[in-house]
Parts: C-alpha cells; sequence; structure tokens
C-alpha cells in the first residue's frame, strides 16, 4: 500500500481489517465527509465489530483531559493492549482532522504503531458529531483495537451525544471548575461511570472531591457508585488507580449481561438519533421547496394557524402519514 492510491471499498476494507495506518486515516476522513464510501465500508465490517472497550472521556475545557489520555494510553500500551483515540471538537470549524493545540500532549503516541489518535471536527456532517463519533468508532473497532478512547472539549449536550455510544464515561474535574459541580447538581450533566479530580496537589482538590461525593450521594438508585480518583496527568500520578477503576466498572458491566444491555441502548439510541437527524433535515428541504408547506409556516408566524395543526399537514404531506399517525 505504498504511496498515493485510490482506494476501492475492498481495499479499504483489507486495509482496515489489517489495521493499516494510511487506511484508517482514509476511512475516518470520509466518515467525517459523510462520503457513500464511508457507508459502504462500515456496513462491510460491521459484523465483525463489538470487540473494543470504548471509553468516553470528558470534562470541561483546559482541566487536563488529553495529558490524562496521554497518560492512560502510556498505563495500558504498558501490558500490549492496543489503543485508538478519537478527539472530538464540536466546536471548531477549522479542525478537520489537524492536532488540536492540547493534543500535542498525546504526541509521544504517534510513532508508537499500537496506538491510532485522531483529531474530528464537525466539517458540517448532516448526521451531526454523534454519528461521526460511532463510525469512526465501529472502523477502529474493525481494526482489532482493543481500547478506543472518544474525548471532547467540553461536557456541553453535543458532547453528551458523542460520548452515549461509549462503555465507560470517565468526567474528568479539577478545582475551580465549579461550573461543572453545578450541572451535576442541576442534572444537566449526565451521571458519568468513573470522575477523575486532576492537579490533585491543588488546595482545594480534597474540597472538590468532597463537594462530588455529596452530589452523587443524591442518587441513590443507581447500582454502580461512580469512583471519585485523584491523578495528576502530568507525572502520571494516580493513573494507575484510575485505569482500576475503569477496569472494575467494565467487570460490574460484563457482569449479568450489563454490557451487552448498554451497547444494544446505546446502538438503539444512535439509530433513532441519526434517522431524527435526517428527518429533520428532509422535512426542512420539503418545506423550503413546497410553496404551500412554506404557507402553512406563514399562517403560524402570522398566528392565523396553531403549530400542531400545521405539523399535521406538513407531517401528512411529506411523510404521506394519515391524520391520526401525524398527531
Amino acid at each position: 500500500m505504498a504511496g498515493r492510491r485510490e482506494w476501492t471499498c475492498e481495499t479499504l476494507v483489507a486495509g482496515v481489517r489489517e489495521g493499516d495506518p494510511r487506511a484508517l486515516a482514509r476511512a475516518i476522513s470520509l466518515v467525517e465527509n459523510g462520503d457513500p464510501l464511508a457507508y459502504e465500508l462500515v456496513s462491510a465490517v460491521y459484523a465483525e465489530t463489538g470487540r473494543a472497550y470504548s471509553i468516553g472521556v470528558t470534562g470541561p475545557p483546559g482541566v487536563g483531559k488529553s495529558t490524562l489520555i496521554g497518560a492512560l494510553v502510556r498505563h495500558v500500551r504498558a501490558g500490549e493492549q492496543t489503543v485508538g483515540v478519537i478527539s472530538v471538537d464540536p466546536s471548531s470549524p477549522f479542525t478537520q482532522g489537524a492536532l488540536l493545540g492540547d493534543r500535542i500532549r498525546l504526541s509521544d503516541h504517534f510513532l508508537d504503531e499500537g496506538v491510532f489518535i485522531r483529531s474530528m471536527g464537525t466539517r458540517g456532517h448532516q448526521g451531526g458529531l454523534a454519528e461521526t463519533t460511532l463510525q469512526a468508532l465501529l472502523v477502529l473497532d474493525a481494526a482489532g483495537k482493543d481500547l478506543v478512547f472518544l474525548e471532547t472539549v467540553g461536557a456541553g449536550q453535543s458532547e453528551v451525544e458523542v460520548i452515549s455510544v461509549a462503555d465507560t464515561v470517565l468526567l474528568v474535574l479539577m478545582p475551580g471548575s465549579g461550573d461543572s459541580i453545578q450541572a451535576l447538581k442541576a442534572g444537566i450533566m449526565e451521571i458519568p461511570d468513573v470522575i477523575a479530580v486532576n492537579k490533585r496537589d491543588h488546595p482545594a482538590a480534597k474540597t472538590m472531591v468532597n463537594e462530588v461525593r455529596q452530589v452523587l450521594a443524591l442518587d441513590r438508585e443507581r447500582q454502580w457508585r461512580p469512583p471519585i480518583v485523584l491523578t495528576e496527568a502530568v507525572r502520571g500520578e494516580g493513573v494507575p488507580e484510575l485505569w482500576e477503576q475503569v477496569e472494575a466498572h467494565r467487570a460490574f458491566l460484563e457482569s449479568e449481561g450489563r454490557l451487552e444491555d448498554r451497547r444494544r441502548r446505546n446502538l438503539a439510541g444512535e439509530v433513532f438519533a441519526v434517522a431524527s437527524a435526517r428527518a429533520k433535515t428532509h422535512l426542512e428541504r420539503a418545506v423550503a421547496d413546497d410553496p404551500e408547506l412554506r404557507r402553512l409556516l406563514d399562517e403560524v408566524q402570522r398566528r392565523e394557524l396553531d403549530p400542531l395543526s400545521a405539523v399535521r399537514e406538513i407531517m401528512e404531506k411529506v411523510f404521506r402519514l394519515d391524520g391520526a399517525d401525524a398527531r
């Protein structure tokens, strides 16, 4: 596979199965761009997926997620597990597969053939980041990676959608990121499976651990109690203990079939999320192209027609649903 080449679905599939870095890079570029060849590829390898274990890493910007992932990768590579890292930046239109500034911290691993690292932006993909992330995860899974880390730059709604495909969700906080505590309290942020409080030498680190514990104590229904681990990512302190807790969560999920249940639920959720996004795009185009449907919107805006009546008429026309189904 030397030199530049035209990839076909067959050569891409073969390259992905072999774990060829050039095939993986090309495949994920196609995924980002929503290229039809990406759909063919994922369809061809999908039956071989489900073997990689995925860890979603989220948290506010600047808390040291990339550094911590770098330290975790170093730790698991000592045990010879192969790794994929997908760093997702939903806010930047300029990412386009290039390294983001703080991703330089992962550069220690670029020459390691057992590690594949990729930064992704939205690139205006219709299906949204959740779809592109899932497809990229499936590509790395089919390539035989044992572990795949999914990193997001923040902890907002789009980030929650991205990491919703992960088996274990790791939230990284640091003293001073009080907004995250408020988000946890308010239920805006999903309760993660494992929590790392980074910069453990900070005077307020233990206070933050206590605050997080108080929030977690409010949720008495969960069978899994999210552990909190103090880390210092730059020096690798607390990293073995953090990985032990990720492994403990994996063991918890693998007992009594919880991992299979979670994956089934996540995949079903992704199908509906992508279908909803496509249906919304289809509806918007249909309304933009149809003067009669545009007239309905105008009537709603002039308060001559109520919104639900307009929805019923639009659904009847666009999706050919009868009145009962369109409600």
